[in-house]
C-alpha cells in the first residue's frame, strides 16, 4: 500500500478489473451491463455514460431519476475538459418567502414548517438530468440516442431484482413512501418494502421511457410526461407546487469551463461553481501540498489531524463564498491559488467550530459513474433526485419520481442561498479527474451530501501520497468534519482515543459519503476499475474486439 506500513491497515472487499479496450464502473451491476452494453456495440464513454444513468433511473429509484439532477465531467479523446451542469434550478414563482421557517438557528436552520420543502409537490424543483444527459449525448456520443435508451426501457419493462440496498432504502423511507398510493403500488406491494430478490416490474416508467426514446429531451421539457409532472404537481392541495410547462421550457443545462490545479506534479481537474469540488479540492490539496503526507503515514493521528484542519478551513470557505455564480460572487482564483494556500496555513492551526455548524440539507442519496472507452474519451458522472426518493411520490401514468432539490434552498429571505427564480443551489458533487503531463492517471466520484469533496480528495491523497492502487484508495476509510465534531469510519475507530487527545471532539459512524467508484490510467493504455463496500458498485472491463481487417479474405 505504501513503502511503510500504514498505521491503520485496512482490508478491501472487492476487487478490480482491468482492460484497454474500456472501463464502466456504476453502483449497481445493471447499471454496469448497460454502460458494457453501448462499449461492445461500438459506443463511446458518452453513450455508455447516458445508457447506465437512465438505467439506473430503473435499478437505483431511490438515488436518481429523470426528474432529477447533477453534474458530468467529460474528458475528450482529443484532450478537452468539459462540464454538463444539469443541476436543477427554481421556478419562475419560486421566492425567498415559500417556506416558513421554524429556526433561526443550527441543526434545525434548514427545516421549513410541514416540511415542504422535502415532501410533497412543493418540494420539486425544476428538474435538469435529462436534459443534461441529451445534450451530452448529442454533442459528444456516437450511437443512435434510440440504442442509448434501450436497456433502461427494457429493465423497467421486463422487470429486476431488488438488492438488498434498495431494499433498505425502501425501508429507511417507508413511512413518506406510504402517503403516495402510486409508487407504494410499486415499491410497498403488499404494504412492505419489496424484499431483496423480490421482482420490481415499472411498466408505466417504460412507456415513459419509449417516449423519451423517440421525442428525446422534449418528453419531458415540452411534452406530454412534463404536463403530466405538472399536473401532479397542481393537485397538492396546500402542499402544490409551483413548476409550469413555462418553466420547464425555458431549462437550460449549461456545459461550464473546468477548473485546474496541481498538486504534485499532477493536474486536478473539477468541475467549477455551483460545484464546489473543483475549487475546494484543489484547495485543499494545496494546503496539504507543504506538508510530508507520506512520511506521516495513511491514518497516523498526526495525518488525520492535518486533514480534518484542511477540511475545516475548506468548508469556512465555502460557506464564505459558494453558489451559483450568476448570483454569487466566488473567488475562484483566490481560493484555487498557491499563494492563498500559503496564506491559509496558520488557520490550520487554529481550533476548530464550537457547536453546530449552519449547514445545507444535500442529500447523501445519489449515485455516481465512471466510464472511459479504448479511444481516450471519460465521464465520470454524478446525478440525484436529491433526497432518497425524491420528493417522496411517482407521477401517475409515468412512473416518474420527481426531485425535492427545494430542500437545499436557505428557507430564510437575504441570504447567499436564499431562493431566487432560476438559480442553482451549490453542489458537493465532486467528479474529478487527476492527470500527469498530459495523460489521465485517476478518474473518481462518489455519492454524500457534503461528505464528497472531502472524501474525493482523501483518495486522490491515498494514490498521489501515499502509493496506493485504485481499489485500496476508494475503498479506504475516511475521514469528515466540516470544523466541529471529527466523523470517523469504524477502520479508524482506534485512533479515537489519539485525536481526542489533540483536542477533537470525535464520532465514529458507520460509512463518510457514499459508494466511490474511480479508474486508473496507466502509460500503456491499461485501464483498472475500481469500485467500493459502501454500496452496489460493480465494474466491467472490455477486453478483445473485432476481427483482424480482411480476415475472410483470400490474401
Amino acid at each position: 500500500m505504501t513503502s511503510s506500513a500504514p498505521a491503520v491497515p485496512f482490508t478491501c472487499e472487492k476487487r478490480p478489473a482491468s482492460s484497454a479496450g474500456g472501463m464502466v464502473v456504476t453502483n449497481h451491476p445493471l447499471g454496469t451491463a448497460a454502460g458494457s452494453e453501448m462499449l461492445a456495440a461500438g459506443g463511446n464513454a458518452v453513450d455508455a455514460a447516458v445508457a447506465a444513468l437512465l438505467t439506473l433511473t430503473v435499478v437505483e429509484p431511490m438515488m436518481i431519476g429523470i426528474a432529477g439532477g447533477g453534474i458530468s465531467h467529460l474528458r475528450l479523446a482529443d484532450g478537452r475538459h468539459t462540464v454538463i451542469d444539469a443541476l436543477s434550478c427554481a421556478g419562475a414563482a419560486m421566492h425567498p418567502e415559500l417556506y416558513e421557517p421554524v429556526s433561526d438557528h443550527p441543526p434545525t436552520y434548514m427545516n421549513v414548517r410541514d416540511r415542504r420543502n422535502e415532501i410533497g409537490a412543493s418540494a420539486v424543483a425544476v428538474p435538469g438530468n435529462l436534459k443534461g444527459w441529451c445534450l451530452m449525448h448529442e454533442r459528444y456520443g456516437r450511437l443512435p440516442f434510440a440504442d442509448v435508451v434501450e436497456p433502461a426501457i427494457r429493465h423497467a419493462a421486463r422487470g429486476f431484482t431488488v438488492t438488498s440496498y434498495l431494499h433498505g432504502a425502501i425501508h429507511e423511507n417507508q413511512a413518506d413512501l406510504a402517503i403516495d398510493p402510486e409508487i407504494s403500488r410499486i415499491l410497498l406491494p403488499g404494504g412492505a418494502p419489496a424484499a431483496a430478490g423480490s421482482r420490481v416490474v415499472m411498466s408505466d416508467y417504460a412507456e415513459s421511457l419509449r417516449l423519451i426514446q423517440t421525442q428525446g429531451a422534449a418528453a419531458l421539457y415540452d411534452g406530454p410526461l412534463g404536463q403530466a409532472l405538472v399536473q401532479r404537481l397542481a393537485t397538492g392541495g396546500p402542499d402544490a407546487g409551483y413548476l409550469t410547462m413555462d418553466d420547464l421550457a425555458a431549462y437550460k443545462a449549461v456545459e461550464r469551463d473546468v477548473i485546474f490545479g496541481s498538486y504534485r506534479g499532477h493536474t486536478i481537474a473539477g468541475p467549477p461553481p455551483p460545484a464546489s469540488s473543483g475549487v475546494h479540492v484543489t484547495q485543499m490539496l494545496n494546503l496539504l501540498e507543504p506538508h510530508d503526507i507520506k512520511a506521516m503515514g495513511f491514518g497516523s493521528a498526526e495525518a488525520l489531524n492535518l486533514l480534518a484542519a484542511v477540511i475545516r478551513v475548506a468548508f469556512e470557505d465555502r460557506r464564505a463564498a459558494s453558489g451559483d455564480p450568476d448570483f454569487v460572487d466566488v473567488p475562484v482564483e483566490r481560493y484555487i491559488s498557491k499563494a492563498y494556500a500559503a496564506e491559509c496555513q496558520a488557520r490550520l492551526r487554529l481550533p476548530g467550530a464550537q457547536g453546530d455548524v449552519p449547514g445545507t440539507h444535500e442529500s447523501r442519496d445519489t449515485t455516481h459513474v465512471t466510464i472511459a472507452d479504448r479511444d481516450g474519451n471519460i465521464v465520470s458522472a454524478t446525478h440525484t433526485l436529491n433526497g432518497l426518493f425524491g420528493a417522496g411520490f411517482m407521477v401517475p401514468g409515468t412512473g416518474i419520481i420527481p426531485n425535492n432539490y427545494m430542500l437545499n434552498y436557505d428557507p430564510h429571505p437575504g441570504q447567499a442561498m436564499s431562493i431566487a427564480p432560476g438559480k442553482r443551489v451549490p453542489t458537493s458533487m465532486a467528479p474529478m479527474i487527476v492527470l500527469k503531463d498530459g495523460a489521465p492517471v485517476l478518474a473518481i466520484g462518489l455519492p454524500g451530501a457534503v461528505r464528497i469533496f472531502p472524501s474525493a480528495m482523501q483518495a486522490i491523497v491515498n494514490v498521489i501520497d501515499h502509493g496506493m492502487t485504485v481499489q485500496q484508495a476508494v475503498e479506504a476509510p475516511r475521514l469528515w468534519t466540516q470544523g466541529q465534531h471529527v466523523e470517523l469510519e469504524p477502520a479508524y475507530a482506534a485512533m479515537k482515543p489519539a485525536l481526542e487527545a489533540l483536542g477533537h471532539e470525535v464520532n465514529l459512524v458507520k460509512t463518510i459519503g457514499g459508494g466511490m467508484n474511480a479508474i486508473a490510467f496507466a502509460p500503456d493504455g491499461m485501464m483498472t476499475g475500481a469500485a467500493c463496500w459502501r454500496a452496489d458498485g460493480t465494474v466491467a472491463a472490455l477486453g478483445g474486439g473485432l476481427a483482424r481487417p480482411g480476415i475472410r479474405f483470400t490474401i
